[in-house]
């Protein structure tokens, strides 16, 4: 590790995942824009190959890479080993805060080693609940417990600060930033747009594709593994009866949603099952497509972004502000009522242009500075460079 400027805080930002790292390559650049602060990167490489594929588009050298990723662990093995080695980080450098997102693994795990330390913490979209301590799963007593700990608190909305303000975090400790999704989502876009070639491996699937209304799907919850997976893939077999629709899944690696997926959808004309996609490919799909199926928090995010509708195949979500605002609708995995819902988007045009033209209550691309303001008050830096 490189040696630190001692005159300044140190403030240590902590993930591990693909989607944490998408949400917070805007915030270590705010943070380093605005100066006045030593800042440095830490990732747990939760999930490995598809979190490299983010830090080298958000322009991300992590000072510290503990690559815990090990094929089938186990919650309480990956809990351990989060702990433990980044015990020893904290130690090395001694940072002055640490920032969190979200509802991972690592959100929590890194929480409790720095509060082992009496490290503050600051966390990245803080105050999502769904009231269900097994949907989602693990994430909500992830992220409940690192919203125990944490003395600045990050809320992308103002649903996210009521929900911290009932579990009695002073409104002091509450900055409602709006979401970093949207700060990544129009960077890259606009990255892509500079430079074409950063998405251009969707290119031969589009032309495949001509003429059809595209579906896009991600699945990889942990709560829907099992039946809720083979009811999400039979859903999709259904809606790919239609001759005017096309379906991309990008599916996830994890051994309990890949051969689901390939046993039931493998082998389709009108359906894509692909290698993960980094980021811009992701951005690209999105824009691509007509409709969104997700059980991923991040897509609820960033499709109204894009005006797509989306529907969430999750039985709740710690975001009603997109159900309420009318860009996403709960579906769970019921077969039935996703091949429902799907249909009536893509045959009622007046219900579709409803969910597609409402607007986006999830933010307006300027979160991540919010954040870097906040951070460097609480430690008596300045204003931004």
């Amino acid at each position: 590790m490189k040696e630190a400027d001692t005159a300044m805080p140190r403030i240590l930002v902590c993930f591990g995942t693909r989607p944490e790292a998408i949400k917070m390559f805007p915030v270590v650049h705010a943070l380093r824009e605005h100066g006045g602060m030593d800042v440095r990167v830490a990732v747990t490489a939760q999930h490995r190959e598809i979190l490299d594929q983010v830090l080298q588009v958000g322009g991300i050298v992590p000072d510290i890479d503990l690559d815990l990723m090990r094929p089938d662990q186990s919650l309480d093995e990956l809990a351990a080993r989060i702990l433990t080695t980044f015990g020893k980080a904290l130690d090395e450098w001694q940072p002055a805060r640490v920032l969190v997102h979200g509802d991972t693994l690592t959100t929590m795990m890194v929480t409790l080693s720095s509060y082992f330390r009496k490290i503050p913490v600051g966390h990245v979209e803080a105050g999502l609940r769904s009231g269900n301590i097994y949907s989602p799963w693990p994430e909500e007593v992830n992220r409940k417990v690192a919203g125990a700990i944490s003395d600045l608190h990050f809320a992308p909305t103002d649903g996210a600060a009521a929900a911290l303000r009932a579990e009695n975090v002073p409104q002091s400790a509450i900055h409602v930033t709006g979401n970093t999704v949207i700060d990544a989502l129009f960077a890259t876009r606009d990255k892509v747009a500079d430079e074409p070639a950063l998405a251009s491996g969707l290119d031969m699937v589009a032309a495949r594709f001509a003429g059809k209304r595209i579906i896009a799907l991600t699945a990889h919850r942990r709560e829907n593994f099992g039946q809720g997976m083979q009811d999400i893939a039979q859903a999709i077999s259904d809606l790919a009866t239609r001759n005017d629709v096309a379906v991309i899944f990008p599916v996830h690696p994890n051994p309990n949603v890949r051969p689901v997926m390939e046993a039931a959808l493998g082998g389709r004309e009108n359906i894509a099952l692909i290698e993960p996609l980094d980021y811009p490919h992701f951005v690209r799909l999105m824009e691509m497509a007509d409709l969104l199926l997700t059980d991923s928090g991040g897509v609820q995010e960033e499709g109204p972004s894009f005006g797509k509708p989306v529907l969430v195949m999750r039985d709740t979500t710690e975001r009603p502000e997109g159900i309420t605002a009318g860009t996403a609708r709960l579906v769970g995995t019921d077969r039935a009522l996703i091949v429902r819902e799907a249909t009536r988007l893509l045959d009622d045009r007046d219900a579709y242009n409803a969910m597609a033209r409402a607007h986006n209550p999830y933010g307006d691309g300027k979160a991540s500075r919010r954040i870097a303001r906040a951070v460097a008050a609480a430690h008596g830096v300045g204003t931004p460079r």
